[in-house]
């Protein structure tokens, strides 16, 4: 910005000098010799960023000659560098009236400082002025057009605010000190976040770490240093996995290509590293990998909840700074991540993108841009996955959460309802601090809910490490992978309008397998569903319910939502070949008998079928038997009862 503005002011004087040292008095505006030796000193002081000797000639030029129209132009360029746009806009406007033929580009540089302001209609108006002129400069034209977007587009949107009455969420989190880059847990218990703490023998510098806070009785708590990772360098913008078990941030190198940490190795500039909570304690991170990391700028990361892909910002670094910022995403297989890309033309831009955040609906990106329509400069958007996958157009989330300021950093809670950012606005604790306000409904994520709960030796009681994985029922994706904590721990987010299937295995163990049916009904993230998960150790004699084999009523053709569970059930059967089961069909005690054994010894033979002819499954180590009412789990003495013992089940009968 600051080379824009010493070339308007050049061009000022340029236009009336070529070939002159000193341009005779004729070729000025003025015929003050006085006014015209300050406004030279000026321009020299200008250029030589001696700001307050500029500003000084600047005013003695106009006071000798109060219609000096350089002598205008040469105090509003020199405010608009120092962010005076107040100041910038009275000088500009006094330019225009002396002469609006003089310097044609003053209509534009005083469309800017009203933007920095948040003056969009009479932005919009010296802009539509501005725009009419001819033989504009093609490159301050286009600049120009995409001013006048963001004019009109803020005009419109100062007159439909929605409410916004930000929070401080309070000195279990906030203190003194800066607070900033905020990331909460997917059940919303743990909130982790950067603070800028004061070095006492290196005043005006922060060394950034890490702490964390716990929600109690809906309070955070006074939040602690995460001292396994915090480092003698500077660690930024976290994010974490939905359970809280992984966490991925930014750690930069300094003059001397350091980390911060013994042993932290990166690729040059600022990379993107991991760590896992194990047992409570945060490991020793590590860096994420070449397939995220260059010798380039790689920060702000976001972790989507189903553990899948880490979305991140990568800008270039070159010549003159960070340039081309752009939103990257890298998806995990078999482990491993996948060579970064960037994401749709619909969010990334020319201009700058930052503040990346996937929503754990994992259906929301939130975002900022400067390329996008808005209020001027980094605003905050939203854009919305579509049936096939890709990222829909970019949204503007609206004034005053948007405004003629750079807006960024925001994330947004699990429930979709609050939102968290940082200001250093009046009444806080000092510096940033993190402040929540209630998102209007038009820039909320898809409502979502949650299944946590425990995975435990059956016998034993004993927690188990186990893997965990959730299935969409009608298309028998594959929607989350990943594993129950060493506590046997395990989370996972559940989004609307989809019927789940989890299921839960470990080698040496019978799988577990449920559903949740969300199907035409809106989650609700206040009611989550809690399990205990036992797994029975593989023995002789040992059942497993097959919660996700459907019939129609009275029928024994498999539904195709059937097929997720059988294929696990034919995956278990490879890993262990040497077991032998019987399969089951149980019904209810309702309707003919004779029937119903029939039909209950269909079902279990269609099961059959389909591991063989599927599943690959030899037929010598599967019976079937058809059971009708007679091993009933409960009594058959209501609708929900009775639904219980209409079920498909398999015994193993030798191992």
């Amino acid at each position: 910005m600051i080379k824009q503005f010493l070339f308007f002011l050049a061009a000022v004087f340029i236009s009336l000098s070529i070939g002159a040292q000193t341009p005779p008095p004729g070729q000025y505006t003025s015929t003050n010799k006085k006014a015209i030796k300050y406004i030279e000193e000026g321009r020299g002081y200008f250029e030589a960023k001696k700001d307050e000797q500029a500003e000084k000639y600047f005013k003695k030029a106009l006071e000798e000659d109060p219609k000096f129209v350089e002598a205008c132009l040469g105090l509003a360029s020199l405010y608009q560098v120092s962010d005076r746009h107040e100041d910038a806009v009275v000088y500009l406007k006094k330019a225009i009236e002396l002469n609006p033929k003089f310097f044609p580009n003053s209509f534009y540089l005083l469309a800017q400082s009203q933007m920095m302001l948040g003056q969009y209609p009479e932005a919009k108006t010296n802009l539509e002025a501005f725009l009419k002129i001819e033989r504009i400069n093609p490159n301050t034209k286009e600049r120009a057009e995409k001013l006048m977007v963001n004019a009109v587009f803020g005009t419109e949107a100062i007159k439909k605010p929605f409410p916004f009455n930000p929070i401080n969420v309070g000195k279990g989190i906030n203190t003194e000190d800066n607070e900033y880059f905020p990331a909460i847990t997917a059940d919303g218990s743990e909130f982790i976040f950067t603070r800028g703490l004061k070095v006492p023998e290196m005043p005006g510098y922060e060394n950034e770490d890490f702490f964390s806070s716990y929600r109690l009785n809906s309070i955070w708590q006074i939040a602690q240093p995460l001292r396994e990772i915090n480092s003698m360098g500077n660690e930024g913008a976290p994010t974490l996995s939905a359970d809280g078990s992984i966490m991925f941030f930014a750690s930069c190198a300094n003059e001397f290509g350091d980390y911060g940490a013994q042993g932290r190795q990166g690729y040059g500039s600022c990379d993107i590293f991991y760590a896992q909570k194990i047992n409570g304690r945060w490991t020793k991170p590590r860096n994420a990998g070449s397939s995220i990391n260059t010798n380039h700028w790689e920060t702000q990361p976001s972790f989507s909840s189903d553990g899948k892909t880490l979305y991140f910002i990568r800008g270039i670094v070159g010549r003159g700074g960070i340039k081309d910022q752009d939103i990257y995403m890298s998806t995990i297989d078999n482990g491993k991540f996948m060579p970064a890309v960037k994401i749709s033309t619909n969010v990334n831009t020319p201009m700058k993108e930052e503040s990346v955040f996937i929503h754990p609906d994992n259906q929301t990106l939130y975002f900022s841009s400067e390329g996008h329509p808005g209020m001027g400069g980094l605003d905050n958007y939203l854009s919305k996955r579509q049936p096939n996958g890709e990222w829909g157009p970019a949204i503007n989330l609206g004034y005053p959460l948007n405004s003629f300021v750079d807006d960024n950093s925001l994330v947004v809670g699990p429930d979709g309802k609050i939102a968290f950012f940082a200001s250093n606005r009046k009444g806080g604790f000092g510096g940033l601090d993190i402040y929540q306000f209630e998102l209007p409904e038009s820039a909320r994520p898809e409502k979502m809910t949650f299944a946590k709960g425990k995975v435990y030796n059956a016998k034993t009681k004993a927690p188990l490490e186990a893997n965990f994985e959730l299935f969409d029922l009608e298309t028998g994706l594959n929607l989350t992978r990943s594993t129950s904590g060493s506590n046997g721990e395990f989370f996972v987010t559940l989004n609307s309008n989809k019927n789940y299937l989890v299921n839960v295995n470990k080698d040496g163990y019978l799988f577990y397998s449920e559903n949740f049916s969300l199907k035409d009904k809106v989650a609700d993230f206040e009611k989550p569903f809690l399990l205990d998960i036992p797994l029975e150790p593989i023995d002789t004699g040992s059942t497993v319910e097959l919660k996700n084999v459907f019939f129609d009523v009275n029928k024994w053709e498999l539904k195709t939502e059937s097929k997720a569970e059988l294929d696990k059930l034919a995956s278990f059967l490879a890993k262990n070949p040497t077991l032998h089961i019987e399969l089951g069909g149980h019904t209810d005690n309702s309707g003919d008998k004779k029937f119903n054994a029939t039909l209950s010894a269909n079902r279990a033979k269609a099961v059959q079928d389909y591991l063989i002819t599927k599943g690959k499954i030899e037929e010598g180590r599967l019976t079937y038997h058809g059971y009708a009412d007679k091993k009933p789990k409960v009594p058959n003495d209501s609708p929900e009862n009775k639904a219980r013992n209409r079920r498909t089940e398999f015994k193993v009968t030798s191992k």
